[in-house]
């Protein structure tokens, strides 16, 4: 028997702390130990709520920031910064606003012909000028775009300009952080399908991150749900979406609006067709806030936690078949009466 093909991109126990903003502050803990293995060819959706990792998680994988423990490994090589080219051309960052990540003063000619250049994959600027067209073709751009400044295009076209620039040094990754959040809802399906397509016809993996549940659900082989750092729950997109273990994620697809005959959704703006994790969600602190306690980082917002989870950190194992949780209670179901207790009152609940 075959063993199984090893990752494409591999992380092994991510840290991440910042020090205090001030003398008086104390360190911030944005990663607390995450691992991950992506597979060739698939795409990992991470999901959560803001300030629980994701971005973090992106510049550590992308070598923009330097872990404070672990490692990554892109094909069983260490990635540590943009410094070494070869791993940089493999692995490209999409991020959430194209118009930072753009140069304003660079047409887009410009800016797809320097990466071009800086990776080697043409040979002067002539045959440069062709694989712009074919890079603009590609992301569904005419090529009237390449004279165009950042400024000069709406937020849809710069996306697609920051797609076809990470696709010009011909990577293997892409970790793609929020691509479609800072875009109107009328454009954001037309670059999810772009996405799609381009994994299909490239052969790319995928690392998407976003806090966007129809996203998440569309793009993804397998589900990451974080919370304060860390993962705590995790696999095939099916079981996550349809028997989610961990109380979180239970309240993570809970929050996503529901459909509405007059065309609205409930629980969200009127109109608005984004299923996104920052709906309601049990009350206590944020994902952020919650890394420095003991014990469980969702228990103050957990309504079936127990005693233990206040004082020991459950670790992420598996459950089911490929399907993980960090949870001591995973797959306990949440009824209809159940509130989080009070910090003095917790208790046992069979």
């Amino acid at each position: 028997m075959s063993s199984p093909a090893a990752p494409v991109l591999a992380a092994s126990d991510l840290v991440k702390i910042y020090p205090p903003a001030s003398r008086a502050g104390r360190p911030s803990t944005a990663l607390a130990g995450v691992s991950l293995d992506l597979a060739e060819g698939t795409c990992l959706g991470v999901v959560g709520e803001s300030g629980c990792g994701k971005s973090t998680l992106a510049r550590l994988l992308v070598g923009l920031e330097r872990p404070t423990a672990g490692t990554v490994l892109l094909q069983g090589q260490t990635v540590t910064s943009f410094r070494r080219p070869e791993l940089a051309r493999r692995l490209q960052l999409v991020s959430q606003d194209p118009f930072s990540s753009l140069n304003p003063r660079l047409t887009v000619s410009s800016a797809l012909t320097e990466v071009l250049l800086v990776h080697h994959r043409v040979d002067g600027k002539k045959q440069a000028a062709a694989r712009v067209a074919d890079l603009l073709e590609m992301v569904s751009l005419g090529p009237q775009f390449a004279s165009r400044l950042p400024h000069e295009m709406s937020g849809g076209q710069a996306q697609r300009v920051a797609i076809a620039r990470a696709l010009a040094a011909e990577p293997q990754i892409l970790v793609l952080d929020e691509p479609t959040s800072a875009l109107d809802v009328s454009v954001r399906a037309g670059i999810v399908n772009l996405l799609a397509g381009l994994r299909t016809d490239l052969a790319l993996s995928y690392l998407f991150i976003s806090h966007d549940m129809a996203v998440i659900r569309q793009l993804s082989d397998q589900i990451g749900v974080m919370y304060a750092g860390r993962f705590v729950e995790r696999g095939p997109w099916q079981s996550v979406m349809s028997e989610p273990l961990h109380p979180y994620t239970r309240a993570l697809l809970q929050a996503v609006p529901e459909p509405h005959p007059d065309g609205s959704l409930l629980g969200g703006p009127e109109g608005s067709a984004e299923e996104s994790t920052e709906g309601t969600l049990e009350p206590g602190e944020s994902p952020a806030a919650a890394s420095a306690q003991t014990g469980c980082k969702y228990a103050p917002r957990c309504p079936i936690r127990i005693d233990r989870c206040l004082t020991e950190e459950p670790p992420l194992e598996i459950v089911t078949g490929a399907h993980e949780a960090a949870c001591y209670r995973a797959g306990v179901p949440v009824e209809p009466g159940d509130v989080p207790a009070e910090a003095g009152g917790v208790g046992e609940r069979a």
